[in-house]
């Protein structure tokens, strides 16, 4: 049995899968896992070089109907083996010794059931060198005094299989969008925030352009709506109040005095941060509106 399962949630991503495959290949001094790939509903099959590739690792490819990320994660944490479920995305690479350590952090803090990993950016183009300055930002920006993190990301996160109640689903699969920041809510409320660790690092690749990263900010920031409707009901507070998120403006400013970055990343993020807090203002507006109408039944998404 392994001791950890990397599951993977794909949809369309099968060339950025074979370079996250391929970098799962390479850890060093890991402990045994397996991989779990869900297949949410792709417009194209399975290609043969994935499932035909020579990995070090067993490999398991799910398929599923259309049913969004926060299904098929779930899919996967029903098909896996290991007692730490480790979850990433298809255009993430593990670094070498990313697992060792995080084994090694699992071994080292009994005490906490969850992980959060560093993620940092490719900063090969604009658009990665701009979501290096907001991962940097951010995640600085929540990191507790006593090394947990307010913050929760599946594109590097692990979580003790003990802790979950059994026959619950880890992700609500009515969140659309933002699923991973629904479960932190719900750990806040059991005062159970992720430790973070740090050295073990997951890098993400943008492979859009600066006009398809606003597009997709857009649809994401409007699908969100229910999802933080639902934090909302709760009684959690995950968004950063104005004064925190003028600090963190503040310290992307000085970040991008780096050379690897540069002011021109800062105004990127500035602009995709512009637009998704407009569509969110535009979703409210939208659905107060439809909740005070008689005539409306249906529940907006």
């Amino acid at each position: 049995m392994p001791n950890f399962s990397v599951i993977i949630a794909v949809y369309n991503d099968w060339g950025a899968l074979e370079d996250c495959l391929r970098a799962l290949d390479r850890q060093e001094n890991a402990p045994s896992f397996e991989v779990i790939v869900v297949d949410d509903g792709s417009d194209a099959s399975v290609p043969e070089s994935v499932g035909l590739s020579n990995y070090r690792f067993p490999l398991k490819v799910l398929r599923q109907g259309h049913a969004g990320i926060a299904t098929a994660r779930n899919f996967g944490v029903q098909n896996a083996s290991g007692s730490i479920l480790v979850f990433t995305d298809a255009d993430c690479e593990m670094r070498p010794d990313c697992l060792s350590i995080l084994h090694a952090a699992v071994l080292n803090s009994p005490r906490h059931s969850c992980y959060q990993l560093r993620l940092v950016s490719d900063c090969s183009t604009l658009t990665g060198r701009a979501e290096q300055l907001r991962l940097i930002s951010i995640q600085s920006q929540t990191l507790q005094p006593d090394g947990s993190i307010r913050y929760l990301n599946t594109a590097g996160f692990a979580i003790r299989r003990a802790c979950l109640n059994s026959g619950a689903q880890l992700f609500d699969p009515h969140a659309r969008r933002a699923e991973d920041t629904l479960l932190l809510a719900n750990l806040i409320l059991r005062a159970d925030l992720p430790l973070f660790v740090g050295e073990a690092i997951v890098q993400h690749t943008i492979r859009l352009s600066w006009t398809e990263c606003m597009l997709k900010d857009m649809r994401s920031a409007w699908r969100e709506g229910p999802t933080y409707d639902m934090i909302a009901a709760k009684g959690v507070t995950v968004r950063m109040d104005d004064l925190a998120r003028m600090k963190m403006m503040i310290t992307m400013w000085n970040s991008a005095k780096q050379p690897s970055i540069g002011r021109m990343a800062w105004l990127m993020v500035i602009s995709r941060r512009a637009v998704h807090r407009i569509v969110r203002l535009l979703y409210k507006v939208v659905g107060r509106f439809l909740r005070r109408s008689p005539s409306s039944a249906t529940v907006y998404e």
